[in-house]
């Protein structure tokens, strides 16, 4: 009795999760899927007797399913943009990971935040995948969750107005990027999704790789895509939706009253470190114009801290160079899921 109790539970939430994500989606939101799961979680959370677990192997699949989706980001082409630029991009990226830790041991002065857990939620990209790794990492997964994603949230709604009043971006004035044709199909996405998912899971077990999950399968979806194996293949979009709607469940029902209020307490300070973190975002930005043939505009949206499809959007229609966006944003977010591991190491060994 008690097990139906639960699979009715779980079967009500994850209604939940899709309603919410279909009506954040027709508003307009960045990762609603995400958001969708994470507010229905969070409602689950804070209305129910007892904690709701997702099914472990649920969740896996969904962080491998993620793991896929990012790793099929990269191509031969778009790190071929950089070109002789190769070497600024690095060293902005990495000025940017440093920037992402600094703020992080500033939000540590909030009590209650661990430096693992301000690192985490002040990580400039790839907030997805962070949230999805934090809690096996030792970060506090919902207050990373609710941090990263308000400052992707403040991101999207202040980047067009940026780009436009700052930088001169003229609406409409975009050829667009290119595109392929769309791949060959949804049936050969879920084949190689489920491909990379199983061989990068067990790759990264044999290795011992942190969050073998994410990680292994990242890696495989890349080096298939880098060396031209995967034929254009990727995740199917009903299939990348339904890993963000798990992944934004499994940390949505874990809320509790105290987790919300210490979050809550925790913004205003949250809020000022995530303004210094777009500020220096955008100093990072000169830097990179100044150091190689970008403009202006091509380097704030490269340099911007997060909301990555969103940023493609507003230098497509903005007459920027969408193609070296997409090729510093993705080197950006390989670099700080790449790290990851290692600063939570680095963080947890670190006296006081």
């Amino acid at each position: 009795m008690r097990a139906a109790r639960r699979w009715v539970d779980l079967g009500a939430v994850l209604a939940g999760a899709v309603l919410a994500s279909l009506a954040l989606d027709a508003l307009g939101l960045p990762s609603a899927a995400l958001f969708g799961g994470l507010l229905a979680g969070l409602v689950r959370g804070l209305a129910g007797n007892r904690r709701l677990d997702l099914p472990r192997p649920a969740v896996t699949a969904a962080q491998a399913t993620l793991g896929v989706s990012i790793g099929s980001l990269v191509d031969l082409d778009t790190l071929a943009a950089l070109g002789r630029d190769w070497l600024p991009v690095l060293l902005v990226v990495l000025g940017t990971l440093a920037l992402s830790v600094l703020a992080g041991l500033v939000l540590r002065l909030q009590p209650g935040i661990s430096p693992v857990t301000g690192a985490f939620a002040m990580i400039a990209g790839g907030a997805s995948g962070i949230t999805a790794m934090a809690r096996e990492l030792g970060a506090d997964d919902r207050m990373v969750a609710v941090l990263q994603y308000l400052r992707v949230l403040i991101i999207v709604v202040l980047m067009p107005v940026v780009a436009t009043t700052v930088y001169g971006a003229s609406a409409g004035s975009g050829g667009g990027v290119p595109v392929d044709g769309g791949g060959p199909g949804w049936l050969v996405g879920v084949l190689f999704t489920a491909g990379c998912a199983v061989a990068g899971l067990l790759l990264a077990r044999v290795l011992r790789v942190p969050v073998p999950a994410l990680l292994g399968p990242l890696a495989v979806a890349a080096a298939l895509d880098l060396s031209g194996l995967s034929g254009g293949a990727e995740v199917p979009a009903l299939l990348g939706a339904a890993s963000f709607v798990l992944i934004g469940l499994s940390v949505g029902c874990t809320f509790d009253r105290t987790s919300l209020l210490a979050i809550g307490r925790a913004l205003p300070l949250a809020l000022a470190v995530i303004a210094g973190v777009v500020l220096a975002s955008a100093g990072l930005g000169l830097v990179l114009a100044a150091t190689t043939g970008a403009s202006r505009l091509d380097a704030y949206l490269a340099t911007t801290p997060g909301g990555l499809y969103a940023v493609l959007a507003t230098a497509t229609d903005g007459g920027a160079d969408a193609t070296f966006v997409l090729a510093v944003q993705v080197l950006r977010l390989f670099v700080m899921l790449g790290a990851a591991p290692l600063i939570a190491r680095w963080l947890r060994r670190r006296p006081g």
